[in-house]
């Protein structure tokens, strides 16, 4: 009997949760635990490294094609401002619920500092101030996109693939060749997409089993109240706020929806990585969601690198979280500079390295806080990292639904069938 690939990586994650709790009670020094963990990480990085093989010609291919298909929608021009407008309107949503949990919850208050001190004390934070962030944000997007796709540097191919995709719309019937050519790459990539997508059970096996493993339980008891704030704050917008606005727009049910993005959040939990997740969540928004690969290439592939629902939640939350930590209180427009920068902040700053580090950084130093204190989120950031992936990646799905739902009212050839 085959089973389905859902089957198989639901299978995959209730195994990885048993196999990572044993190996947690063998203790890190048997020899068992150290074979585990060495077969998780070669099994798991082989994964997510097959992932980022076919990413970047996947985002070039995707978005160039879905750009230069626009010439043919009657609303094209509504494509991109709905796009736009739904990325602004959920992550300003999503940092306003992680404000305001915080508030609400005073996270971080009756914490001693030196609890940290062991991780305050190896760890330097690198500097990075608000118009240095700005100057590497710009001075990224505009590079040889040869150099770019090279250096994995994806924003700066997601604003490549714009220009060729409308320089292909210009030029309309002038370049019919190049415009086949990149569509059969495409199509090819898919196909490898699909190829990949066979091993993923065993992937997010190696994946989980070894993130179970891992996890310090001290420290994780010591911030619970963080933990399961953030969590739950960010579960709520996933669960709750962006399916609101799906059905609210596009009246497919929140069933209907995750039964078709299931093999995609999954794969987000287990990599912690949008981008690597990319493939995955494309094969699920057309295949599965039945959204017009036009639409998928364009939405889905600008949301995995500016759209980062969860991380803007997850910043801002941190933010307070610190600062009632170390006891500063925040006033409005301290609390509205945070706001604004974790919305910034979590777009990413393309060619700086650790760039989500040095982007909480940014936030801390924007209302003046210590920006050492990320010292103390960095042992639990891996476990709360799966949490907001899988919401970052959310919102890009159901982002290309209320894209294709507000732009093509009267086309119903792509709307999914409600369940």
């Amino acid at each position: 009997m085959k089973f389905s690939l859902n089957t198989q990586i639901f299978s995959a994650v209730i195994a990885s949760l048993i196999c990572g709790m044993i190996l947690q009670q063998l203790g890190v020094d048997a020899a068992l635990y150290k074979q585990a963990i060495f077969g998780c990480d070669i099994v798991g990085n082989t994964f997510i490294d097959l992932l980022k093989m076919i990413l970047i010609p996947l985002v070039f291919t995707s978005i160039t094609v879905g750009v230069a298909h626009l010439r043919n929608h009657r609303n094209r021009h509504q494509v991109w401002k709905v796009t736009l407008l739904f990325f602004l309107l959920t992550s300003s949503l999503a940092v306003l619920l992680g404000l305001g949990a915080s508030n609400f919850f005073q996270l971080g208050k009756g914490l001693d500092i030196h609890l940290f001190d062991a991780e305050l004390q190896h760890f330097s934070a690198k500097s990075l101030t608000m118009p240095d962030f700005i100057r590497h944000f710009f001075h990224g997007l505009f590079i040889n996109p040869l150099a770019a796709m090279v250096h994995g540097d994806i924003l700066a191919v997601v604003i490549f693939a714009l220009f060729l995709g409308i320089a292909l719309v210009v030029s309309a019937e002038k370049s019919p060749t190049l415009l086949n050519l990149i569509e059969e790459l495409l199509t090819i990539i898919m196909l490898i997409v699909n190829w990949i997508m066979k091993v993923a059970p065993l992937g997010i096996f190696a994946l989980l089993t070894k993130l179970v493993a891992t996890q310090n339980i001290a420290l994780l008891s010591t911030l619970a109240k963080f933990i399961v704030v953030v969590i739950g704050t960010t579960l709520f917008h996933g669960l709750v706020v962006l399916p609101l606005i799906l059905y609210a727009i596009t009246r497919i049910t929140p069933a209907f929806f995750f039964k078709g993005a299931r093999e995609s959040l999954i794969t987000a939990f287990a990599t912690s990585s949008s981008s690597a997740t990319l493939p995955v969540t494309l094969r699920c928004a057309e295949k599965h969601l039945n959204v017009d690969k036009n639409i998928a290439g364009f939405v889905v592939s600008l949301g995995a690198t500016v759209n980062m629902d969860g991380t803007a939640l997850y910043e801002a939350a941190a933010a307070l979280f610190i600062a009632n930590l170390t006891g500063v209180e925040l006033s409005l427009l301290q609390q509205t500079i945070v706001f604004l920068t974790a919305m910034l902040a979590a777009i990413g700053a393309p060619g700086i390295p650790s760039a989500g580090m040095v982007t909480m950084v940014m936030v801390l130093q924007s209302v003046g806080l210590p920006a050492e204190a990320i010292a103390i989120l960095l042992p639990i950031d891996r476990l709360l990292d799966t949490v907001r992936t899988v919401v970052n990646v959310e919102g890009d799905m159901i982002g290309s639904l209320v894209v294709q739902t507000l732009t093509q009212p009267v086309a119903t050839a792509y709307a999914p069938k409600i369940k």
